[in-house]
């Protein structure tokens, strides 16, 4: 019987084990796509405990706490951050088989060097040893990231957002490059006018531009985009339930923006139209630029309207979608390629069962021009579990390159979270290493070892062309 989470955990062949320590756990760390709050990086916040740290804006925590009976009190509301943490440490023993399991108990012991396994008799001697690490200098937030070797980051980003912090990083000097990726998916709500005019006054605000019709709608986002690249941005991202690709023309999108902006409500086809007239202007400024742009597709969102009032968005209440997902990102890919505008570009899926789908997918708009100009993204949410890693990395093998992969990322809004990367990277190992001991792969440990370190760390870096050492 093997240790719980011991140095090979994870890794059942000597061969997966050299792969791993020789090869993979040395290698730095780029997280291109998180939802790390820019503002705590800048002040070099100093969490006062691990609750703070751990738990607040985790809504993967907060499910499990949820389906485990614990109370609202104790996750988003008014009890006391111990007791919060003492909630949790009940529940970890019930989370056995989750991915939070193992998570949990890889964080305690890359950050606290605590080894001692989470449950209410070792959760209030945890949360004390714990948080008084926190509160030192060794564990603000700058140092968590140097800590985990983290050479990049990039947060995720609003078009209206003044970038500010973005700024006071860089001035500051701070060695680790955080660059802000440019997330437009508000700029195409047209669900409502309301909502929509809230959103044209901050663009106006951010931009310095009064928003008259379509076109000046479009320079004011294109500002905000140039703006976005002189900060070091080279990324994109979009989170929807499905690509949008309907036929559309210029005119007929300008009419649908002077109608919105009448306060009058748009069709559901005039939104779609709307929201594919975006999708193509975003994709064609990132070509022009060189950029990155990411598609996270799959999600269905805001299931609990009742708590969702309650608690707002982000508070744990999505779920998979099944949307029909092939057609619509074939014409919209098409579209863009034919005119030789479709820059690098990532797909990400959140239904499993379109995993074959994405990654035949990629492989029709790969023209030689790049290496993996057109990824499959990592497992991603619900599916950057082991099964869900492992899934992805077998159907990446078979229907594609994984050895031009760009790897994992932490998706995440917690400074503790790195150990991802980590557990990405023993699965990665373990993957190589069995292959090679079941005479599946040859035993050239190190043409393995250098695809495994390209996978973890050089892809990506070269890939976004960030430089990282």
């Amino acid at each position: 019987m093997k240790q719980f989470l011991d140095d090979n955990f994870l890794l059942e062949t000597k061969t997966a084990e050299r792969l791993y320590h020789d090869y993979a756990k040395q290698m730095p760390i780029i997280d291109y796509h998180c939802h790390l709050p820019p503002q705590q990086i800048a002040e070099d916040h100093q969490f006062q405990n691990i609750t703070q740290a751990w738990l607040y804006g985790d809504h993967y925590k907060w499910r499990a706490m949820r389906t485990n009976g614990v109370d609202e009190r104790f996750i988003t509301g008014a009890a006391t951050d111990e007791e919060k943490f003492l909630k949790w440490a009940e529940t970890v023993p019930y989370a056995m088989r989750n991915p939070l399991y193992h998570w949990t108990h890889l964080e305690l012991q890359r950050y606290f060097d605590i080894h001692e396994i989470l449950d209410a008799g070792s959760g209030k001697r945890i949360y004390d040893g714990a948080s008084a690490m926190m509160g030192s200098s060794p564990y603000s937030v700058k140092n968590l990231l140097r800590k985990m070797n983290v050479k990049v980051v990039c947060t995720t980003d609003d078009p209206v957002d003044t970038l500010e912090f973005h700024q006071q990083i860089k001035a500051d000097g701070f060695e680790i490059p955080v660059y802000p990726a440019f997330r437009p998916d508000n700029a195409m709500n047209v669900s409502s006018p309301e909502t929509f005019a809230a959103y044209v006054a901050k663009l106006e605000a951010a931009s310095g531009m009064e928003v008259k019709n379509l076109d000046t709608y479009l320079q004011a986002l294109k500002s905000r985009h140039d703006f976005f690249a002189e900060m070091g941005c080279s990324v994109s991202d979009h989170g929807l339930e499905h690509i949008h690709a309907a036929d559309y023309t210029e005119a007929g999108v300008s009419a649908a923006f002077d109608k919105i902006r009448a306060g009058r409500h748009l069709s559901a086809e005039e939104q779609e139209q709307f929201r594919s007239a975006m999708l193509v202007w975003f994709a064609e400024w990132d070509h022009e630029k060189g950029w990155v742009q990411q598609y996270h597709l799959g999600a269905l969102r805001n299931n609990n309207a009742r708590l969702l009032h309650q608690l707002g968005p982000d508070t744990g209440w999505d779920s998979i979608g099944d949307f029909s997902q092939g057609r619509v990102l074939s014409k919209f890919l098409n579209g863009l390629d034919k005119n030789d505008r479709l820059a690098k570009t990532i797909l990400y899926n959140l239904n499993p069962s379109d995993n074959e789908l994405f990654a035949t997918m990629t492989g029709n708009f790969n023209d030689g021009t790049v290496t993996g100009k057109v990824q499959w993204g990592s497992g991603w949410w619900f599916l950057d579990q082991k099964d869900g890693m492992i899934d992805q990395m077998n159907t990446l093998s078979n229907m594609g390159l994984i050895s031009r992969f760009v790897g994992m990322l932490t998706d995440s809004r917690s400074f503790l979270s790195f150990p991802r990367h980590e557990y990405f990277r023993r699965i990665l190992c373990n993957l190589f290493g069995n292959d090679i001991e079941n005479g599946e792969l040859p035993a050239d440990i190190s043409w393995v070892g250098k695809l495994v370190q390209d996978i973890c760390f050089n892809n990506a870096n070269e890939y976004f062309g960030f430089g990282a050492r």
